[in-house]
């Protein structure tokens, strides 16, 4: 896929900008100043604040909407306002970036970022998976012409067939190495750089523009959340509140990625990702609240082998179930009541093929503003960590 522009984002970038400083207002507001605040630790009041107030807004989603599309895209949305916060404190504290040990924090930073395209680039590939049921999902519907008065022979031995069809796309997504899964749908460049044609097959790096067989989404997590631990005060105290900036940042980044996972089918995918969340934050409960939500929904017996914990796939899973089991049971000639329940149940499937239908292309826009906003604040973070070795 060619590089993200700005068209590919959720909403226009001044709009987006807009609302970033309009948020970063009220957060400047509530932050308790007095005489001996600085500027650095009202930046950084504000940051914290931010990241608190966005997630305890996705953590008290409604049973309906959580882990739906809608909520994946506001999870990304909110990944994209702290990283934007992120970026602009970074802007304005160049000078103490570029001392040690904060421009080892910042470059950790960067390294993990590396590996989060990667990930951003297997979820746009599970969007793809995804895309891939709801086109088979529009042709069991149309097997199932509503219109029609009665269901027939060869209507039921058509619908049959497709579900089946549709059933076996969905089982093989669950293995890796898929054909799908080595097309390259990334978000980088499409041209082979010498380091990529260099590296040795089924190496577990994709550089971001493919996912290699290989490829692993939970050993890429558990690589991300490898050594992340919270500052002491002591360090705290020597970066001037820098290594809480960041730790932060990290931490938003490890879980937007681990539920992004969680959510969509990606390649070797798993939510047993070894990482605590610390309870000394302003945000660390309504991060408890969300892994809890989380982990109880992936518990649940009927989600355990599931693609992935979306809420369309289990719509999706459930209503295919439903319908194979009413079709497979039935007997010519057809009961009006079966007859009913049939026809209802392609009206349920027709109903999350729409939702598929207009929620995938806004949301693969959503990945693509992250993958661009993660690489612009690297490139910019790079730039300045590199003139500190400037003569």
């Amino acid at each position: 896929m060619p590089s993200s522009d700005s068209r590919g984002s959720s909403m226009p970038f001044a709009s987006f900008r807009r609302s970033i400083m309009s948020i970063r207002s009220e957060q400047v507001h509530s932050v308790e100043l007095n005489h001996d605040s600085t500027v650095q630790e009202i930046e950084q009041g504000v940051f914290q604040n931010l990241v608190a107030t966005r997630f305890q807004e996705l953590s008290v989603a409604s049973g309906d909407e959580f882990l739906s599309i809608a909520w994946i895209r506001k999870l990304l949305d909110v990944f994209n306002s702290c990283q934007e916060e992120f970026r602009i404190v970074l802007s304005n504290n160049k000078e103490l970036l570029l001392k040690s040990p904060q421009d080892k924090l910042l470059a950790d930073y960067f390294d993990r970022t590396i590996k989060a395209l990667d990930i951003c680039n297997a979820a746009r590939d599970g969007t793809g998976k995804i895309r891939l049921w709801q086109k088979h999902l529009e042709i069991v519907v149309s097997s199932l012409d509503s219109r029609q008065k009665t269901i027939g022979d060869g209507q039921l031995r058509r619908t049959r067939k497709s579900l089946m069809d549709l059933a076996l796309v969905m089982l093989e997504e669950k293995e890796t190495g898929t054909v799908l899964s080595q097309r390259n749908r990334s978000f980088g460049r499409h041209n082979k750089t010498k380091d990529h044609q260099r590296r040795p097959s089924g190496h577990s790096r994709s550089l971001s523009w493919s996912v290699s067989q290989s490829w692993s989404a939970s050993k890429q997590l558990q690589s991300i959340a490898s050594h992340l631990v919270p500052p002491r005060g002591h360090e705290i105290a020597a970066t001037n509140g820098i290594a809480n900036l960041v730790f932060t940042m990290n931490f938003v980044l490890l879980f937007v990625l681990w539920a992004l996972v969680a959510a969509v089918p990606c390649q070797d995918r798993s939510l047993q990702i070894h990482f605590s969340i610390p309870r000394q934050f302003s945000w660390s409960n309504a991060l408890w609240l969300l892994h809890g939500r989380i982990m109880d929904e992936a518990k649940k017996p009927e989600r355990r082998n599931s693609n992935g914990l979306l809420k369309e796939i289990y719509k999706l899973e459930k209503c295919v179930h439903h319908l194979t089991d009413l079709i497979d049971s039935a007997q010519l000639p057809l009961t009006k009541d079966l007859m009913e329940e049939i026809k209802k149940g392609g009206e349920d499937l027709s109903a999350v093929s729409e939702v598929l239908k207009t929620g995938l292309t806004p949301l693969e826009r959503n990945l693509k503003e992250v993958f661009r906003k993660i690489m612009s604040c690297r490139a910019e973070g790079l730039e300045l960590l590199g003139s500190a070795n400037q003569p």
